[in-house]
């Protein structure tokens, strides 16, 4: 029997459906709550959460990095950096925490920190524990020993100072620099403070190993490597690497090769679109391309205190130099541009000119101390081109007081910048090839012509110089004294420290001409534009493409090896 429903009944139905609207309305009411404290919680995450991982110490926020690819701008100006207030502070750039710390008044570091990626020991280390394959002539393991020095050297003849003295490799800059920079004061494991990043990739002694009988898979390996490792770091990110750089103890030209074929010298680091980003510093360095910077070669002399330079100095300032020139050389018979078999016939004729002749075999040319001894008689020390552009000559030369007389602008003036007054007259001769190779000149006949009051004044200048061109010993530190190291890693903060700027302010050089590379290096303060030059005959471009690789360039990093192997047969 079906149930009948009565008025209580309805009753109870509509207590029931009033109950019902109430339910429906609070969950809409909690629904809209929940959303709004969701939208809240998110906008919160957002802009304070993610936010404050960028703000610095001052309370200015600083977005991350573009990635965008920035120009380099080797102008030499300086470019003041315009305080903006938070609100204005749209840069997007992931550096400005790194260029405000120099604001820090109290902090001895700031605008100097050095940031030192952690590199795999198959980039560095590993090739010290395999120093017999880093050359085929040379054993290599004597010379990377005393933290990359060698071997200490015997003070038999009294040419040296008792300590400080080591058979130093000219090709050792590699290992001296990496364990100087062990040393450097204001490293840094917090890379958003770092003026600039130093890779410690033994780039020279890479290369040493594969140049002679390897395929240029074998050359480019270890390049290739480095780059992809370093294009995965953060730190990579912030400026596509130009912030970046690393140290080779070899001519540019064995890090510059063009094309794919076997034939061809080197291997092809220095093209690598991502090293192009990156600063290398070379003991010899390319006129024609920006990424590249030339640092002394390393000489013989590593002190470990200020003393030991300022007795050195104060030695060399109280010689009696009984020579008028000197030079040490062999001739370069094969290469009919060499200006050396000339010198050599100018310095046999006369009284006032030593000479040591490197010829096969023993040789006094390889006795450091034959070398340092005619230095230290002379008042000018020729300095011709070497294979290349450069020697390392030049360099012995100085330390020892002796005024160098360079015959290429390349040979210093535009290869050494940061190390070397832009005045090169102030410690240099310059003569140029043409008056030795074309007209005979007389250099004696030149030397001459100077005053002795000037040349007292630009021995002085060379002694002065000497601080800068010697690496100290990198098991200890100089106190005072910025020696070719700390030279070489202020130029470098300040070149990154410039881009910076630049960036920030929107500036470019649309007119930058890579080719012209060399002279951007000579301009002076506040000049951002070059134009035609005296020395353009000699830094003409060759032919055969970018001239780097398959001609003279190459040829001339080839002649090195050559005679590196003939000076240790």
């Amino acid at each position: 029997m079906r149930r009948r429903w009565n008025g209580g009944d309805f009753g109870v139905v509509d207590a029931m459906e009033k109950g019902a609207g109430k339910s429906h309305t609070s969950r809409l009411c909690f629904l809209a709550s929940l959303s709004v404290f969701f939208w809240t919680f998110l906008l919160y995450f957002h802009f304070v959460i993610l936010g404050s991982r960028n703000v610095i110490d001052d309370g200015s926020a600083t977005p991350m990095a573009s990635r965008n690819q920035f120009q380099v701008e080797p102008s030499s100006s300086n470019i003041e950096l315009k305080t903006k207030s938070t609100d204005d502070d749209t840069s997007g750039f992931g550096f400005m925490r790194a260029m405000r710390t120099v604001e820090n008044k109290s902090d001895p570091c700031g605008g100097r920190y050095i940031y030192v990626h952690d590199l795999p020991p198959r980039f560095n280390e590993n090739m010290l524990k395999e120093c017999r394959s880093l050359s085929l002539w040379t054993n290599m393991c004597k010379f990377t020993t005393n933290a990359g020095l060698g071997p200490p050297l015997e003070n038999v003849e009294g040419v040296f100072s008792d300590t400080g003295w080591y058979a130093t490799n000219q090709f050792a800059v590699d290992v001296i620099f990496g364990n100087r920079m062990k040393q450097y004061d204001c490293l840094t494991k917090d890379s958003s403070l770092a003026a600039a990043v130093f890779v410690p990739f033994y780039a020279g002694f890479d290369i040493a190993r594969y140049l002679w009988g390897y395929n240029i898979s074998t050359r480019d390996a270890a390049s290739l490597d480095l780059v992809d490792w370093l294009m995965k770091r953060q730190e990579w990110k912030i400026m596509g690497g130009r912030d970046h750089f690393l140290v080779a103890g070899r001519i540019t030209w064995d890090f510059r090769r063009l094309t794919d074929q076997e034939t061809d010298w080197g291997n092809k680091l220095l093209f690598l679109p991502a090293a192009r980003n990156m600063s290398m510093l070379v003991v010899e360095s390319s006129p024609w391309n920006a990424n590249d910077f030339g640092i002394p070669y390393p000489t013989y002399f590593h002190p470990a205190r200020d003393a030991d330079v300022f007795i050195w100095q104060d030695r060399m300032r109280k010689l009696e130099r009984p020579y008028l020139f000197s030079f040490a050389g062999a001739p370069r018979p094969g290469n009919p541009k060499s200006i050396r078999g000339q010198i050599i016939d100018q310095c046999k004729k006369t009284s006032v000119c030593k000479l040591l002749e490197c010829d096969f075999g023993e040789s006094k040319c390889h006795s450091p101390s034959s070398i340092m001894k005619m230095f230290q008689s002379s008042l000018f020390c020729l300095q011709p081109q070497g294979d290349s552009y450069t020697r390392r000559s030049a360099f012995d030369s100085m330390l020892a007081g002796c005024i160098p007389v360079f015959f290429h602008p390349g040979s210093a003036y535009t290869q050494y910048t940061w190390h070397l007054p832009k005045n090169f007259t102030t410690y240099s001769v310059f003569i140029p090839e043409n008056e030795i190779r074309k007209r005979n000149l007389s250099i004696e006949d030149r030397l001459r012509q100077i005053p002795p009051e000037q040349v007292k004044i630009m021995r002085e200048t060379v002694i002065n110089l000497i601080p800068r061109l010697i690496y100290a010993d990198p098991r200890s530190k100089l106190e005072t004294l910025n020696d070719a190291f700390d030279v070489a890693v202020q130029a470098i903060i300040n070149k990154v420290t410039k881009l910076r700027k630049d960036i920030f302010e929107r500036r470019t050089n649309d007119n930058f001409i890579e080719e012209n590379s060399w002279k951007y290096e000579l301009l002076e303060e506040g000049q951002r534009e070059v134009g035609a030059h005296e020395w353009d005959p000699f830094f003409s471009k060759p032919k055969d493409g970018e001239g780097d690789s398959s001609g003279a360039s190459a040829e001339a990093a080839k002649n090195s090896w050559k005679n590196e192997r003939v000076n240790q047969s």
